[in-house]
């Protein structure tokens, strides 16, 4: 159950694509926001393995790091993207991009923290 509430936004974002087809939205703001937004659940694994490492060391400050970087990396990254399409293709087209990553967002981090409530992380053994 908890795994399947951290990759929620992943279903939200591909039940979103017959909403923007069917309502005849702005295709490139779905599709620089999917890109975007799976560009960035890579860069989420890859941290997450960081966080793993370095919190078996002992070092939370770098798993702190690693965790912050990446949070704010993340909403930065999509909002340059949500501008860059409102900017580059229409108002239309940015404002649905914006909506669509909002949504996203909050599924995301309310998914996260629910999963952390059914299923707590484990601290690391000795190593």
């Amino acid at each position: 159950m908890a795994a399947a509430l951290r990759y929620l936004d992943l279903v939200l974002l591909a039940l979103a694509l017959p909403l923007f087809i069917a309502a005849d939205l702005p295709m490139t703001a779905y599709v620089v926001v999917a890109v975007v937004w799976i560009a960035q659940h890579g860069v989420e694994l890859l941290t997450n393995r960081a966080v793993r490492r370095a919190a078996a060391r002992g070092d939370r400050t770098a798993a702190m790091g690693w965790v912050g970087a990446t949070t704010l990396g993340r909403v930065w990254t999509v909002a340059l993207a949500v501008l860059l399409v409102g900017i580059l293709d229409s108002k239309d087209a940015g404002l649905a991009a914006a909506v669509l990553s909002a949504v996203l967002f909050t599924v995301h981090f309310g998914g996260r923290l629910l999963s952390r409530f059914i299923s707590p992380p484990q601290e690391p053994g000795p190593v």
